[in-house]
């Protein structure tokens, strides 16, 4: 179970383009889950969101509740928000209920309209891409 995946939800596009950097990075698709991508066994799953109001998008944790745990052995998470200070509970917690290890998080800045204008910049894409890939290659 050494299969990696990328899922984001996205308002503002700042997790999409984070994403798909770290797709890029480990030659994977990153999935809207907009688009309520099927998952199959993944040893490793990379969850791109960011924080509107403090909390994930309602879509993500539709997503993440409905996830099958028996195919998901690891998770780790990428949030971007404009306060940089929290992370994505609400996903962590229900990714622990549902018994799948979240090995790690690493948290970008965002923008908010004119409120941290310029993020995630090229220095935050790259931190989170690394991230990704120093996870990846230990096999985690």
């Amino acid at each position: 179970m050494n299969e990696i995946n990328i899922i984001y939800a996205t308002m503002t596009k700042h997790s999409k383009k984070i994403a798909e950097a770290v797709g890029t990075a480990l030659k994977v698709k990153a999935q809207n889950v907009k688009e309520s991508p099927v998952l199959g066994e993944t040893g490793l799953l990379f969850i791109v969101g960011g924080l509107y109001g403090g909390e994930s998008m309602p879509e993500m944790l539709e997503f993440v509740k409905s996830m099958d745990a028996a195919k998901i052995k690891s998770a780790a998470l990428i949030t971007s928000s404009v306060s940089n200070k929290k992370g994505q509970d609400s996903v962590r917690k229900l990714l622990e209920e549902k018994g799948i290890k979240v090995v790690n998080e690493i948290r970008c800045f965002g923008n908010f309209t004119v409120v941290k204008l310029g993020h995630p910049n090229k220095t935050e894409i790259s931190r989170a891409v690394d991230f990704a890939k120093a996870l990846a290659d230990k096999g985690v």
